[in-house]
């Protein structure tokens, strides 16, 4: 799951990203980049833009942590926060 964030407030926003951090490992993801600065070796990454990425056993689960209604509850919490693109990729095996 690739997730571009431009985030517009921070402090509202990091209580969403703690809480979804939980659910995301409760769910069996884990992070692989989690809103690290980017080292651009070649173009231009826009600065304002954070990426994450999360890794999953399947898609199966991986939507069951996006349909949850645990994470309803949380994107509430995010709305007016940050503009996100949510991607889900099916990766090599």
């Amino acid at each position: 799951m690739v997730i571009e964030a431009k985030i517009d407030d921070l402090d509202r926003f990091m209580e969403y990203a703690r809480q979804a951090a939980k659910l995301v490992e409760q769910f069996g993801g884990h992070y692989i980049i989690r809103g690290a600065e980017p080292v651009s070796l070649e173009g231009e990454w826009p600065t304002q833009k954070k990426l994450v990425i999360s890794k999953w056993h399947t898609q199966q689960d991986a939507l069951a942590f996006w349909n949850s209604p645990e994470y309803a509850k949380l994107k509430k919490i995010r709305l007016g926060t940050a503009r996100v693109r949510v991607t889900l990729f099916e990766g090599s095996k």
